[in-house]
Parts: structure tokens; sequence; C-alpha cells
């Protein structure tokens, strides 16, 4: 008989149990959601998780606080990603630069497709070769000229190995035929500083960074990877302009979860993405840094998981390409 009690008030208090999961997974988010940014503040990639944190919060109403988890070109974000409970509490907001993070660490043994939960992307920007005021350069064909004769020995600077400056500009400079110093820092913001400092003298960085630098005139913007000359930029030619049509590259930013994330607590989060991308304030932002909202297929949870998979083929391929040694 006690027995029988005993299993009775388990099944009683197993059910209970559920109960109260169920009742907590309607309510998500109930709670603060926690945004890690695995490169320092500044960037293009913390300034566009900032926004979305702000817009997720209010179409939520909720609290989404962005984390710099700093180190080693985002690998100890991503460390800090898969370690986390997969609630949907704590995410990551991240560019095509998390897909190398597994080719540049291969001894962690991470995998962006298997050790994530794909949510959704929020942006595709352009990305901008820059270079400092001091440096005296005008425009591509100048530059690429001054650094084939010799008389130009640059130092490119980016936000770590692995991030999407270094892949740029090791893409560059293998397309134009050219060499310069890489100089790795941790993150983009400090690069971006001393660039306009004249401590480096350029930098290929995205459109939400370099944009509002070049129109205050604290940097010049001389090509941007678009297929035409953005209205936002309009005295900017684009790669093709400068003589190097074979470069365009755009970078997706999106939001990720740890893997095994319950799809009811996915799809929440990935109605919120779409919800806050809609914002009038989102667009606006998205528009004056001359990014794109992606469509809502690319957007999607399925459209960003293809994405995943096809750029942890495509950029193995051009891992070895340019010669990014593992670390």
């Amino acid at each position: 008989m006690k027995r029988r009690i005993a299993s009775a008030l388990a099944s009683i208090a197993l059910c209970l149990g559920v109960n109260h999961a169920a009742r907590a997974d309607d309510g998500f988010p109930s709670k603060p959601v926690t945004i890690i940014v695995g490169v320092a503040p500044g960037g293009s990639l913390d300034a566009l998780a900032r926004l979305l944190a702000t817009e997720l919060g209010k179409v939520t109403n909720n609290t989404f606080v962005v984390e710099n988890v700093t180190g080693a070109g985002g690998l100890l974000g991503f460390q800090r990603l898969t370690r986390s409970a997969p609630d949907g509490y704590t995410l990551m907001f991240s560019n095509q630069s998390m897909v190398l993070i597994p080719l540049l660490y291969p001894k962690a043994g991470l995998n962006i497709v298997k050790d994530t939960t794909a949510i959704g992307t929020v942006a595709n920007v352009p990305m901008v070769l820059s270079v400092s005021n001091q440096s005296g350069i005008q425009d591509l064909p100048s530059m690429l000229a001054g650094m084939r004769s010799g008389a130009l020995k640059l130092y490119f600077g980016s936000g770590g190995p692995g991030t999407t400056a270094h892949l740029a500009e090791a893409l560059f400079l293998r397309m134009a035929n050219v060499q310069a110093e890489l100089l790795q820092y941790r993150g983009s913001g400090p690069a971006i500083t001393d660039l306009m400092g004249g401590t480096i003298q350029s930098v290929l960085d995205q459109t939400v960074t370099m944009l509002p630098l070049h129109k205050g005139k604290q940097i010049k913007a001389i090509a941007v990877a678009s297929k035409e000359r953005l209205p936002q930029m309009p005295d900017v030619p684009t790669f093709a302009e400068g003589g190097l049509p074979q470069f365009d590259l755009q970078i997706w930013n999106g939001l990720v979860g740890p893997k095994d994330m319950p799809k009811d607590v996915v799809d929440k989060l990935s109605e919120a993405v779409t919800k806050a991308v809609q914002t009038p304030a989102f667009r606006e932002r998205i528009d004056t840094l001359a990014a794109q909202i992606p469509a809502d297929d690319e957007r999607s949870p399925a459209g960003f998981a293809r994405t995943l998979q096809r750029d942890q083929k495509q950029f193995a391929e051009l891992a070895k390409q340019i010669g990014l040694e593992p670390r």
C-alpha cells in the first residue's frame, strides 16, 4: 500500500512539474535574456546587437542585455554559448566570423551547425574599404598602384583572427595580388580607433561602423562591396569601379542559441526578431547604416540554418585559399 501511495504521489508530482514547465514556456521570455557578443564594444557587430536588443525588448516587453565576451576571435563567447542551458535565455549575436571559429580552433571541438540552434538573420551589411586621413590615399586605383610598385607599405587592422574584417582583408589582398601587414585587435572598435588616429592606414569593415565615420570625415571610405553605389554613400565608388569587380563581400548578422533548444522557444524568438526588424526605429537605423533586412525565407530559423550549412562548407575552402592557419 505504501509503495502504491508513494508511486501515486510521484506521478502527481511529475504531472505538476510538467504542467509548471508548460506554463513557464508559455510565458517565455519571463526574465532577462543575455545576448553574447564575442568582440569588444564599439564595432559593427556590437552596434547591431545593441540595436536588436533594444527593439526585442520593446516587442516582448522584456529585457535583452548585451554581454561582450571577448577573446580568441570569438571563441570564448562561442564556448560560453555552448555551455549555457538551451532555454532561450542565453543567445549569441554573430556574423560570418562565427563560421571560422571551428576552423581556427579545431582543438575546441566545436561545430557551427551541430552546436547551435539557428534563430534568424537580422541584417546583411556591405563591406567598406577605408583609409586614414593621414595616409594620403585618395582612391582604390592609386592605392593598388602604390602597393604593387612598393611605394605604399600599409598596415591593415581587423577585429582579430577569423573575424569578418580579417577574412575580408585577406581575401582583398589575395584578389588584388598585393601585400600588406595584417594587424589583429581585440575587436574592430580598437582597430578603427587606431585608423582614425593614423596608427594604421586601412580597415575593411562593415558600413555599420564605417559610414558614420566617413560622413564625419574621421576616415575616408574609398570602395564599397555592392553592385551599385549606395544612396547613403554616393561619393564612394564600388570595388568594380575601382578595378576589383570580383570583390563582392556582404556580411550576414544573425542570432543563434545553444543546441537542442525547444521548438516553441525558437519560434517565439524568431517571431520576436521578425517584429523587431520591422519596427520603424530598426528600419530607419538599418537604412542609415546602408544595411539590408533579409527576406523572410532567409531570416527564418530554417533559412538561417541553411546559410550556416552553406558557409561552413564554403568558408572551409576559403580558409585554405587564404592560408588561415589553425591555432
